[in-house]
This record gives C-alpha cells, sequence and structure tokens, in this order.
C-alpha cells in the first residue's frame, strides 16, 4: 500500500513538472515531453536517479528562465561520490598558477570583467563587450560561502533523453574520424556520423600540452530539431581518437534543446577517459568534476549574447593542469576559478595533452531528408567577419614549464564547407584567431 501510495506521489509530481514547464518562454520545447508515456516504474527509477544527483541544498534560488540553482555544500556534492575520489581532499586553489595569468578566486573578486576590448585584426570597426554574466544571478540572491551553485534537474530533463542511462552523456560516434594527427585532407573527410565541425587544432602525438585557453563570443544559434545542438568549446585530448581510451576534457558554450529545455547558450562542461563509452558527462549530471566557486553554475544560461551587426559579447576559459597536484583545473571569465577535473579521473590525460582544438560543433540529423538547418556559431560564415560572424580570439596554450603563451602555428578543419567554415588569421590584439560557422542547409549545402 505505500508503495502504491508512493507511486502515485511520484506521478502527481510529474505531472505537476509537465504543468510547469508548459508556462515557460519555451514551452515548444519542454512540452516535448508532455505526451510520452511512462509507466509508474520507469518514473520511479528517474526520480532515484534524480535523488543520487540532486543533493539536498542549503538554499535554492529560482533563475528568471525556469532554473533552480541549489546551493549545496561542497563537502556534499556529487563530484565525491565517484569511487576514486572515496579519499579525497578537495584542493582549495591550484598549487601554481600558469605564468602571465592573473587569477581570480571567488573571495577576490566576480568573473565578469566589465570592460570592453577593441576589435582585432583589421576586421572593422566595433568593440567586444565582456560583461557577460549568467541569467540566475539576475534576482540578486547568491550562493553562501561554503556551498556551490548546482543547476537542478527534473523529470522532464530525463525524459528528453533517449534513456536515462544516456541523460547528460554524449554517445560513442561522437568523434569524427579527422581528429588526429595524421588526419587526411579535408575535402576528403566525410562527417562524424551526424555531427560536423568547424574547429582549429595543434599538436600531435610527441607534443606534450598542459592546457589551453581562449575568449569565444556568445551567440543563440537556432537549432532545427530537439535532439540536434550547437556548440562551441576548447576541447584538451590525449588518448587514440581510433581505440576506445580517449581521454577529453571541454568546456565551451552549448545550445542544447534536449539537454536542457530550452535553446539558450549555457555555460558547460564534459569528460570522458574511454572515448565517451561510459565514463564522464555534461556539466554535474554524474561524479568526476569539483566545484570550488559559489558564484558560477555550470549549465546556466549566459546573458547577454552578441547580436548580428550590434555588441559583441565573449566568454574567456582556460583549463590547465596544476603541475605538482595534477588535478586539471579550468577558470571562467577574468580568470575566476570554478573548479578542476581531478587527476585520478584520468589515464593519459593523467599525465600531459598531446592535442589541443577550439572550434565549434552541430549535430545533422538530416530529419528532414536533407541537411539540418541548424546554426554554427552566429549562424553566418567566417567570411562575414566581426560583428556578424562568430570567432574565437587570443588562442593560447600552457607548455610544460607552465606558462601562457599565444598559439603561434595552428591547422584548420571543416568537414562541410558549404554548410560551416572557418578562416584564420593573427593580429597583435587579437594573437591567433578565427572566424567559424554557418547556417547549415542553404542552396549549396543541400
Amino acid at each position: 500500500m505505500v508503495m502504491h501510495m508512493k507511486i502515485i506521489f511520484l506521478y502527481l509530481c510529474f505531472l505537476y513538472f509537465m504543468a510547469e514547464s508548459s508556462s515557460s518562454s519555451s514551452s515548444t520545447i519542454q512540452n516535448y515531453t508532455r505526451y510520452k508515456q511512462i509507466s509508474s516504474l520507469r518514473l520511479e527509477r528517474i526520480n532515484n536517479h534524480l535523488e543520487n544527483i540532486n543533493k539536498v541544498p542549503v538554499l535554492t534560488i529560482e533563475s528568471p528562465d525556469g532554473d533552480l540553482i541549489d546551493c549545496v555544500h561542497k563537502r556534499k556534492q556529487l563530484a565525491l561520490d565517484h569511487p576514486l575520489l572515496k579519499n579525497h581532499k578537495i584542493q582549495k586553489m591550484p598549487s601554481e598558477m600558469p605564468r602571465g595569468m592573473k587569477v581570480k578566486s571567488e573571495q577576490n573578486g566576480d568573473s565578469n570583467n566589465n570592460t570592453e576590448t577593441n576589435v582585432g585584426g583589421g576586421e572593422g570597426k566595433g568593440r567586444v563587450r565582456r560583461d557577460v554574466w549568467q541569467m540566475w544571478h539576475r534576482n540578486g540572491t547568491r550562493c553562501p560561502k561554503g556551498t556551490v551553485p548546482i543547476r537542478r534537474s527534473m523529470v522532464h530533463d530525463v525524459l528528453r533523453a533517449k534513456s536515462l542511462y544516456d541523460y547528460g552523456k554524449k554517445q560513442r560516434t561522437q568523434i569524427p574520424v579527422a581528429r588526429r594527427s595524421n588526419a587526411p585532407e579535408p575535402d576528403i573527410l566525410s562527417a562524424g556520423n551526424g555531427h560536423e565541425h568547424a574547429i582549429a587544432y595543434t599538436g600531435s602525438s610527441s607534443q606534450e600540452m598542459y592546457g589551453a585557453k581562449a575568449s569565444i563570443s556568445v551567440w543563440d544559434p537556432s537549432i532545427e530539431v530537439m535532439n540536434e545542438f550547437s556548440l562551441s568549446q576548447i576541447w584538451v585530448l590525449s588518448g587514440s581518437f581510433d581505440g576506445p581510451d580517449l581521454n577529453s576534457i571541454e568546456a565551451g558554450w552549448q545550445v542544447s534543446p534536449e539537454l536542457y529545455g530550452d535553446t539558450r547558450p549555457r555555460l558547460f562542461t564534459y569528460w570522458t577517459s574511454d572515448s565517451y563509452q561510459a565514463t564522464g558527462c555534461y556539466n554535474l549530471l554524474c561524479a568526476g568534476f569539483i566545484q570550488t566557486n559559489s558564484k558560477i553554475a555550470i549549465g546556466a544560461a549566459i546573458s547577454p549574447v552578441s547580436s548580428y551587426a550590434g555588441n559583441q559579447y565573449d566568454i574567456s576559459i582556460l583549463i590547465w593542469k596544476d603541475p605538482k597536484v595534477g588535478n586539471w583545473w579550468m577558470s571562467f571569465g577574468d580568470n575566476t576559478l570554478v573548479g578542476y577535473w581531478p587527476a585520478e579521473l584520468f589515464t593519459h590525460l593523467a599525465g600531459h595533452a598531446t592535442m589541443v582544438e577550439w572550434g565549434g560543433e552541430v549535430v545533422n540529423s538530416r530529419s528532414n531528408g536533407r541537411h539540418t538547418s541548424t546554426q554554427m556559431g552566429s549562424g553566418h560564415f567566417a567570411e562575414d567577419g566581426f560583428g556578424k560572424a562568430s570567432y574565437f580570439r587570443n588562442l593560447e596554450i600552457v607548455d610544460i614549464d607552465n606558462t601562457l603563451s599565444s598559439v603561434q602555428s595552428i591547422s584548420t578543419l571543416a568537414e562541410n564547407t558549404n554548410c560551416y567554415d572557418i578562416q584564420s588569421s593573427y593580429s597583435n590584439e587579437w594573437g591567433t584567431y578565427f572566424y567559424y560557422g554557418g547556417p547549415g542547409n542553404n542552396p549549396q549545402c543541400p
């Protein structure tokens, strides 16, 4: 009888979540789950999973976009449930910063610059604003000291995924065939199982790298169908691209209706130590990444965003390896520390990275029998330049001496330049940079 009542209660909770989602500004996306059949057993399994990943908060903050941000005590966060981290002591600060970098912890300041920089590369007139923040901050409430903000997962979030197991994970087919040091020429490459890219990269199997940085312009590209996404990110990689042992650390912004239930660009992270097979996940949806900052919520919407021929907004992301402890740290915005991926999670990256990539990726599902119209970046091709095309600027890597320096040589790759392309250059202000992106489906991209 008790079990029967519990199932009824869970189902009523599910109906409530569906009613709540229908009132949001992105109801068309979230209502995708409203008419799905769901058994009481599956609903119970979903709620059991959510109980495991949604830790009991000290405080909950409701964001204007509908997100619930839970302030969880940092020692209670999901990361520490990982079997490899049973005796892990949280590292408060890196033992050493990359040379040439000034870092702010949450005690030293906010992560947004509130400054402007001049456009680089002689690509016309304009300025880049750096006062990019997160939407959940708008109501003025912050998480208390000693807690970390975590975006709460809901029943309808899980129902949008292919299965409970797939929730928060990338598929094994994610890896494009092009990403290896001996890659063939781009014009003979095929898309990586529906995933298409426009990327810059550096590295080889014999090269040792210990981090990467870039400033990435933020846009809100349109997504054609629910299970497609568009992202712009940094990849820090080591291991075999053809085998089961690829290690990858990733961070940037993405628009993913399936994962988030809307079409807002969101700060995201990802990691895997076995080529996206069983390990790793997006954001904090599984044990792994340890958050140390109380002001940045991974998975939360970024605001404001760039507009065509208008204000341009970008975010800076740095990923680097602590040279003494071995953990891979991440900073966001004005070099504010967010947290780290513990060294225990990795095999190849326990040593160093052999390749770094910067750029965009979309899913092309060809759901209507043609190339998707899901946009990459701003939805405009690279040649449109500043204020119209999306960009990565000030590409840097961290070397064996823990020194952050401008990337002197990069290669570029786009599997289908009629759909999405990339153009790189160099200037004194922007260092090594590139424009990239595209509209997807068009007369030259059928």
